[in-house]
């Protein structure tokens, strides 16, 4: 598989070691609380809801959900799917207890084989920084189906442009990120990520805090 994706590649690239230096403070403190109006321990929250023994974090950005995350149990198998290799590393790093299985790919490309599937799945910030529209995106759900067990639960967040709440500095900030192409989410709206959802999966459930959508569903389990 391509590693250095044409169309991936802008939004992931930012994320040198330099910028995942302040990425905590910017990102997890500053913006979230005054710029997208969802405060990072609301996320932390929703993720801790969700997780699994046997659980997949995609998007690892620096590895702070990971690191602060509360799993059922003390025996955790991790696996870290990131395109970035400076993410992959930090992440790493601060999950370094639980001994995580790193992945390295594209996720809007076929992932290879994976013979063990995963219980859940966290995409926390992941889908607003992929190129296209949320229909485009939304492939990804569909290259992670065969990493999956049935009735695993898909969780994440998303920081969406259309049909939620957004402020002076949001709306500033967002077109930054877009032209810079950190973003690409000028078209992502509520509706067309609760349609994609619910396309897929079961027990879609989607909440907006600020301009953020928080998001869970289930894998389809057969009969």
């Amino acid at each position: 598989m391509n590693l250095d994706s044409a169309d991936t590649a802008p939004g992931q690239a930012v994320y040198t070691r330099k910028m995942l230096s302040i990425y905590d403070i910017w990102v997890l403190g500053i913006s979230n609380s005054l710029i997208w109006k969802c405060r990072t321990k609301q996320i932390l929250n929703w993720m801790n809801q969700s997780l699994t023994t046997n659980h997949l974090d995609v998007g690892v950005g620096t590895g702070y959900y990971l690191e602060h995350c509360t799993f059922p149990s003390s025996e955790v198998r991790l696996g870290l799917l990131d395109l970035n290799p400076n993410s992959l590393a930090a992440a790493a790093s601060r999950s370094a207890r639980y001994q995580p299985e790193v992945y390295q790919a594209d996720v809007l490309a076929p992932l290879p084989q994976q013979s063990r599937p995963f219980d859940s799945v966290s995409l926390n910030y992941l889908l607003h920084c992929l190129p296209g529209d949320l229909t485009s995106k939304a492939k990804l759900f569909d290259h992670l189906g065969p990493w999956l067990n049935p009735g695993a639960i898909i969780s994440g967040a998303t920081i969406l442009s259309q049909g939620v709440p957004r402020g002076f500095s949001a709306r500033r900030l967002m077109n930054f990120y877009n032209r810079k192409k950190i973003f690409a989410n000028t078209s992502d709206s509520l509706d067309e990520l609760q349609s994609q959802l619910a396309s897929r999966y079961t027990d879609v459930e989607v909440k907006v805090t600020g301009c953020v959508a928080l998001f869970r569903a289930r894998t389809p389990s057969p009969g």
